[in-house]
């Protein structure tokens, strides 16, 4: 039985050990895990927000950060309509390597893919290298929203994930409406929104399903 109205697919980008796998585990079930692991290939989790008394399913995908998985990624960004770039705040090493993560996600998505910077474990303050103004400043130079959060205690997980699903709708909405006054165009209650198919419809006129 169908429980959503629209299903959007966000991926989750960052080095190993920046805590994205946890950033989805704690979004999705409220769960954190101490001990884990580097992910190997390929995890995605769901969870549904209301927006607009439309229900929004997220499908958050988590893959491998280090370089021996990055043949996997063609398969990883297709369809993707969101994108969350994490850092760890205590590393400013993986705040350096988001310039390449943001280079791979643009070469390989579409350009209105929504896109936040986070920073995670801001829990650890004290162990901080990375201040809030100098990835405040990467994110107005890139175009992309950002937000400081931490994992272990909660803080901006849901605000980070609910920003980005949001301003997807949003960004759907619009191009329904810049498309013109024929509704058809508005895609289907329970379609899972593929942006390379809202802009083919764009280009042809078709409506979606």
């Amino acid at each position: 039985m169908m429980t959503y109205d629209y299903l959007f697919k966000v991926v989750l980008l960052g080095d190993s050990g920046a805590g994205k796998s946890n950033l989805l585990l704690r979004f999705a079930r409220n769960e954190f895990n101490m001990d884990s692991k580097s992910t190997i290939g390929v995890e995605f989790a769901t969870r549904s927000i209301k927006v607009d008394d439309i229900l929004i399913k997220g499908q958050i995908w988590d893959t491998a950060g280090q370089e021996r998985y990055r043949a996997i990624t063609n398969a990883y960004y297709r369809g993707a309509l969101g994108a969350l770039l994490v850092y760890d705040i205590t590393r400013h090493e993986s705040f350096m390597n988001i310039d390449k993560w943001l280079k791979e996600l643009r070469d390989q998505s579409e350009p209105s893919i929504v896109l936040m910077l986070v920073g995670n474990k801001s829990d650890l303050n004290h162990l901080r290298q990375v201040t809030p103004e100098e990835a405040r400043s990467l994110a107005e130079k890139e175009g992309l929203y950002f937000m400081e959060t931490s994992a272990l205690d909660c803080s901006n997980v849901e605000n980070a994930f609910n920003h980005v699903l949001t301003h997807i709708y949003k960004v759907i909405s619009k191009k329904v409406l810049e498309h013109g006054d024929n509704m058809t165009t508005m895609p289907k209650k329970g379609q899972t929104i593929q942006v390379n198919e809202l802009l083919d419809n764009q280009k042809t006129g078709c409506c979606s399903g």
